[in-house]
């Protein structure tokens, strides 16, 4: 701790949170999530926002070449290296994802701490789970950066930048939501597969990421308050802002209401 502090004791929690979103190496990012969660959650980081400039782009390795989903090849899980690909495309979302906290921690000014309370934790997880899927990686023959990848969760981010309510309807609620809907598939057929570690790994994010989407659900549903909003007509008219025809199920209903969502939406997505 003390060699931590000597380092970041002089930062606020947005110059740190930046310092996280814009370093590229994973092992760096991995390490720096790490230290910056500890410190602030033992009162060793001020709070307030960053006087840097936010990134358009986060940083991030070289590899994985990214290309748009269709270019994506399609491999069976029958083969090793079609295995090896669905996990890499996992890992490349939990990345993804630790970018995404740290933006919302250090873009996002004048909200309640608890805000920066759950960020900072979403973080902290979306690294463990990225570590637990690069060891696997490792274990197949892989690594992050070996197979193509696509860009959608920060391309959303990039469009929610000009404001935290949308942010938080449409990554958690709707694009980080949908993990809850194909990963039970994903883990039945990694485990017909013979993948039983996969499968494990799976577990443990799908738990962890019902408590994501329901962080979004509630400071999505925050805000709507504070701006006087009916959040269930906010959220359809989002979904038919952005997302038009690109919702609809199947959902994995339990797991969504478990993560804050209301029948009335759930509904909305089907119906878009």
């Amino acid at each position: 701790m003390g060699t931590m502090s000597l380092v970041w004791e002089k930062l606020s929690l947005g110059d740190a949170a930046l310092h996280c979103l814009g370093v590229g190496d994973p092992e760096e990012k991995i390490k720096a999530t790490c230290d910056v969660a500890q410190l602030w959650k033992a009162g060793c980081l001020r709070a307030g926002s960053t006087n840097g400039d936010l990134p358009d782009t986060p940083g991030r390795p070289l590899r994985p070449p990214l290309v748009a989903p269709r270019e994506l090849p399609r491999r069976k899980l029958t083969s090793a290296v079609g295995r090896a690909a669905l996990i890499h495309a996992i890992t490349h979302i939990e990345f993804n994802a630790i970018n995404l906290a740290w933006d919302a921690v250090c873009r996002f000014n004048h909200l309640p701490k608890a805000f920066y309370d759950d960020w900072v934790q979403v973080a902290l997880e979306e690294a463990y789970h990225f570590c637990l899927l690069q060891e696997h990686l490792h274990s197949l023959g892989y690594a992050y950066g070996d197979f193509p990848a696509h860009d959608g969760l920060w391309e959303m981010a990039q469009k929610t930048t000009h404001d935290p309510l949308v942010r938080m309807a449409l990554v958690p609620r709707v694009l980080e939501a949908r993990g809850l809907d194909v990963t039970p598939g994903m883990m039945e057929r990694l485990r017909q597969a013979g993948d039983l570690r996969a499968t494990f790994i799976l577990e443990i994010i799908l738990r962890d990421e019902v408590g994501h989407v329901a962080v979004g659900s509630h400071w999505f549903r925050y805000l709507c308050r504070l701006r006087k909003l009916d959040s269930e007509r906010t959220f359809r008219h989002l979904i038919n802002g952005y997302f038009k025809g690109e919702t609809r199920g199947p959902l994995y209903r339990e797991a969504r209401l478990q993560a804050g969502f209301s029948e009335a939406e759930l509904t909305i997505l089907e119906e878009n």
